[in-house]
């Protein structure tokens, strides 16, 4: 009977331990994504991009990170898709031209337009481009040089509750490495 007690703690034991060491487990991005000091990527899904001062490194088309240090409230991007493909550089090379996700934990769903400039030493991620809180993807376009990024919005002092209906198209360049509104 003590056998079988003492054999239940050590389980017991065993499992809280192990529980507890995967629910403190920091993640770290794998590096096998990327090339040269981490600011290469083999794809666009394994880049790094800036969201207004935060560095982003995509691992597999996502992102995970703790909203402040020390928080159990954790910052979540990923690749939403919308992929359009043309030289956006001038350096005779497909750049992809893609929307990222961000949910901050809070209600709003964050849409950004980013570039992939597809380099001699692999992808390099631009500066995102807010679209808006909510909104409704349509089509991603890269022509002469420009990407054209299409989704519905709502309109202005709409309730977030609102589906958006309203057509927005915002045109965007790379203008010295850094990716730039521009009017049509």
């Amino acid at each position: 009977m003590k056998k079988i007690l003492v054999f239940i703690v050590v389980v017991f034991i065993v499992i809280a331990v192990g529980h507890y060491y995967v629910k403190n487990k920091k993640v770290i991005p794998s590096t096998d994504t990327t090339l040269k000091h981490e600011k290469f990527a083999i794809d666009p899904q394994n880049a790094t991009y800036t969201i207004y001062d935060d560095t982003i490194t995509l691992v597999h088309g996502e992102s995970n990170t703790e909203a402040s240090p020390g928080s159990t409230a954790t910052i979540s991007t990923h690749f939403f898709g919308n992929e359009a493909v043309g030289d956006l550089d001038k350096d005779g090379r497909p750049d992809t031209a893609l929307l990222l996700v961000q949910d901050t934990g809070g209600t709003g769903v964050f849409y950004y337009a980013v570039v992939a400039l597809n380099t001699v030493d692999g992808y390099k991620g631009t500066n995102a481009i807010f679209l808006g809180d909510r909104i409704s993807p349509q089509t991603t376009e890269i022509t002469n040089g420009k990407v054209t990024v299409n989704y519905a919005d709502r309109k202005p002092n709409q309730p977030m509750s609102t589906e958006p209906s309203v057509g927005v198209s915002k045109y965007l360049v790379v203008k010295n490495g850094i990716l730039v509104e521009v009017t049509k």
